[in-house]
């Protein structure tokens, strides 16, 4: 076990498992949780220390990842308290020091909660036709138009934003900055969820609001390259979920079924709940190896983009089973709200939606690996 891992399991145990169902309840996380990450330098692991980070790569996130979720930490809680996952990286690698000092900084020392805002009603997955629009006036950018499903929508106290500030495509896209008490742009909705409770999202407004041009990420018009670049690491971390909630759900399982006495012996005395385990145990294993061996590749510089699509729906597949047959194992008492395979059971299935559906990354995938007409 790696020193990142262990310390993500700690903190998970220390922080996290004795409140987590009041935060399910609340449905969102509070914010001392980010501090206290920040304090025990989780949140800036993968960051470079220049902008406030601890340093690290792909692979050291993913033993944090795989730390937190092994000790008891749900996918809906990694979203939320890891939402500076997607906020930031944009803005880290333009090198320009004010959004670093004004946004990156604060966020990694856990003072501040940033969010991502591509998705729109009605828009889903096709990032290069998003209509949110960013009119240059000025010194300013006046942004109207609406964001959908926005993870940390609402406790966000910046949302790095996908506008269009030129024509139609993915060139007329761009990343801008826009600030939690700018007039005009509102939380118009939290949402509840079928899982993810403890993770807040929200649909935001933006009517006339005004946002400073400094605050614009990169160029304008490579907004959609930037979101683009991101998009492997995004849908690799939420493969991490996947495997690493059907891993704690495995675990669960198997302990219950050794600790289980039906018709005068335990459960995992008979074969069929064995080879469930064991097959279980499998899926488990096969994503967790084809997910991190992609981003071996990733990490290498090699270009892995179908690679990732399919490392996706590879764990996601995993979690479905999985979790699936953790439910059926523990009988009623996995059907039970507050049970934690219960909640892996329903965090699972919102994973081959978020980050690009299921079906819009096998065809892009189709297309990479030249299976098209």
């Amino acid at each position: 076990m790696t020193a990142v891992r262990e310390l993500g399991a700690e903190f998970t145990r220390r922080e996290v498992v004795p409140h987590l169902q009041r935060w399910e309840d609340d449905g969102a996380v509070p914010r001392e949780l980010h501090a206290a990450a920040a304090q025990q330098g989780l949140l800036g692991v993968g960051f470079a220390a220049e902008v406030g980070g601890e340093g690290g790569d792909l692979l050291d996130t993913i033993d944090l990842q795989e730390g937190m979720l092994a000790a008891g930490a749900s996918s809906g809680l990694m979203a939320a308290l890891f939402t500076h996952g997607i906020a930031l990286p944009h803005l880290a690698v333009t090198g320009d020091a004010d959004l670093v000092d004004r946004f990156v900084r604060p966020t990694l020392a856990g003072e501040t909660i940033g969010s991502l805002a591509v998705t729109e009603p009605g828009g889903g997955s096709d990032v290069a036709a998003l209509r949110t629009t960013a009119v240059r006036d000025g010194d300013h950018y006046v942004v109207n138009g609406a964001k959908a499903f926005i993870t940390s929508g609402s406790r966000a106290d910046f949302v790095t934003t996908a506008v269009r500030t030129g024509g139609p495509g993915h060139g007329g896209i761009s990343l801008l900055v826009v600030e939690k008490g700018t007039p005009g742009f509102t939380v118009d909705r939290v949402l509840a969820k079928t899982g993810w409770h403890c993770s807040d999202t929200a649909d935001l407004g933006f009517a006339d609001a005004r946002v400073p041009v400094a605050n614009l990420v990169g160029a304008e018009g490579t907004g959609f390259l930037q979101i683009a670049e991101q998009f492997v690491v995004e849908r690799l971390a939420l493969a991490v979920h996947a495997y690493g909630i059907a891993g704690r759900s495995l675990a669960l399982t198997a302990q219950h079924c050794r600790e289980r006495e039906t018709f005068g012996k335990p459960l995992v005395a008979n074969q069929v709940v064995r080879h469930t385990l064991v097959e279980m145990h499998r899926r488990v294993e096969v994503a967790r190896t084809y997910v991190r061996e992609v981003a071996r590749r990733h990490v290498a510089g090699e270009s892995v983009i179908a690679e990732a699509c399919l490392a996706k729906q590879t764990a996601c597949e995993a979690a479905d089973v999985v979790t699936d047959r953790a439910v059926q194992l523990h009988g009623g008492t996995g059907y039970l709200h507050g049970t934690e395979v219960e909640r892996h059971h329903r965090d699972a299935r919102l994973l081959p939606i978020g980050g690009g559906s299921t079906e819009v990354l096998t065809d892009l995938a189709a297309r990479l690996l030249g299976y098209t007409t």
